[in-house]
């Protein structure tokens, strides 16, 4: 993840559960990948035997807060997205099993899965093409979508693969993980599209002050 935004241009910083960040100082967010979510959190019942992180949900679920009440540029990243769409009221898939007619449920790094993109969506527009080949190491997935988000993307199987908010600068969810296809221009632009997000929102912040 650090490479990738190094050279985007971006100068990234980890935080962790039982940092005390100043969330007035960030300019751009990134929720990576995990554990699973834990079920309470959008009102279920546990289906599956999940791993699970409660410290990180509700550091990571009050970093995203921030970042939306601030209109902070964020980006997640499988656990991530689907963090993004609880906090947002959103529900998620807890197996993804059942759900795959067309796609493998095997975990790949590798460029192998199809990502079909929605015509006229903002991702769709970022990454300049209808479709791409990404990785997968997801098993669970949104499933009824947060409060202002609409899917950008989904895989064979019709499975959410991508969610943005058409009413932020930038905010978008997606499934696989980019930083790991950071040599794939297209994947680049994710992180570039980020920093040059997070810049101008620091700008804006400066101004205001």
């Amino acid at each position: 993840m650090h490479l990738a935004l190094l050279v985007s241009g971006g100068k990234p910083a980890h935080l962790r559960p039982g940092d005390l960040p100043d969330t007035g100082a960030l300019d751009g967010v990134i929720i990576t990948g995990g554990h699973d979510v834990e079920p309470v959190l959008y009102k279920a019942a546990a289906e599956i035997k999940g791993k699970y992180d409660p410290e990180r949900d509700a550091f990571e679920a009050g970093i995203i807060d921030q970042a939306l009440q601030h209109r902070i540029p964020l980006l997640g990243i499988c656990r991530g997205a689907q963090l993004l769409n609880v906090q947002l009221g959103g529900s998620l898939i807890q197996d993804l099993r059942k759900h795959r007619k067309l796609t493998s449920n095997r975990r790949t790094l590798l460029p192998l899965k199809t990502l079909r993109l929605e015509p006229g969506s903002r991702l769709a527009a970022l990454l300049g093409k209808a479709t791409l080949k990404i990785n997968s190491l997801h098993k669970q997935s949104i499933d009824r979508l947060g409060t202002g988000l609409r899917v950008s993307g989904r895989d064979l199987d019709d499975i959410v693969q991508a969610v943005e908010h058409p009413d932020r600068d930038f905010l978008f969810g997606v499934q696989w993980h980019p930083e790991f296809l950071a040599y794939l221009p297209r994947q680049r632009r994710l992180f570039r599209d980020l920093v040059s997000a997070a810049r101008e929102y620091a700008g804006r912040r400066g101004r205001e002050t």
